[in-house]
């Protein structure tokens, strides 16, 4: 009886995992990937979902935040490594480097099909694929795998193993005159074996783990007011 007690533990180790995993997949990861959205903001179609055709996954997650879009706006239009950051975590996502606390003039004028650093050195980008002032911004990369060497999607069949996704801000106003700000992912990556899991493991709590900062951030922001930066200034 002694000798098949170590496989019962087995057994019951095993059982626990699945309806651990099984509890996090039905229950847990839905809301995750939808924290702050309403069910109709979370099932929508928002502009630039349909970049990414045969999409495999993607999160919505919203906030609401104490001002206009037009006080929002400015924010969002100069994000960018070596522009005004991403207002996350900067040791993260910014080499250390503070993201803006002002309006800076010169980034304002952001234009579709500009590219936005994503480190700081300029070798990885975001491409702005849909630029509506005070409404949507959808920010695009299309990267090789494993290599991590960015390609236009636009152009050509995509490789074997890549990455190719959409960060979409869409800003609605509110009746009570703040702004709704719905952020969609959406992408497709492959090969699905290797990258699935990674998605689930890693790049989905992480997004979760930034994305929220980002909304506190950008809420201190807009709360404090339009302030903005002189020409001749550095962005500390």
């Amino acid at each position: 009886m002694s000798g098949q007690q170590p496989i019962l533990r087995s057994l019951l180790r095993a059982g626990a995992i699945v309806v651990a995993a099984a509890t996090y997949g039905a229950v847990a990861r839905p809301r995750l990937l939808n924290w702050g959205a309403i069910h109709a903001e979370a099932v929508g179609d928002w502009p630039g979902d349909d970049l990414v055709p045969g999409c495999a996954g993607g999160s919505t997650m919203a906030t609401t935040l104490p001002g206009p879009p037009e006080r929002v706006w400015p924010w969002l239009v100069q994000m960018g490594c070596n522009r005004g950051g991403w207002y996350s975590f900067d040791r993260l996502d910014n080499a250390g480097r503070p993201s803006a606390d002002r309006i800076v003039a010169r980034w304002q004028d952001l234009k579709e099909g500009q590219h936005l650093d994503a480190v700081p050195d300029g070798g990885v980008w975001f491409t702005a694929a849909i630029v509506e002032p005070e409404r949507t911004l959808v920010l695009r990369m299309s990267m090789e795998l494993p290599s991590g060497h960015p390609f236009d999607a636009r152009f050509g069949p995509l490789s074997g193993g890549y990455m190719d996704a959409v960060w979409g801000f869409h800003l609605r106003r509110t009746a009570q005159g703040g702004t709704r700000l719905v952020v969609r992912t959406w992408g497709q990556s492959r090969p699905r074996l290797l990258t699935r899991p990674l998605d689930l493991v890693l790049w989905e709590p992480v997004h979760l783990f930034m994305q929220l900062r980002q909304f506190r951030n950008l809420r201190a922001r807009v709360s404090a007011g339009p302030r903005v930066q002189d020409e001749a200034a550095t962005v500390r």
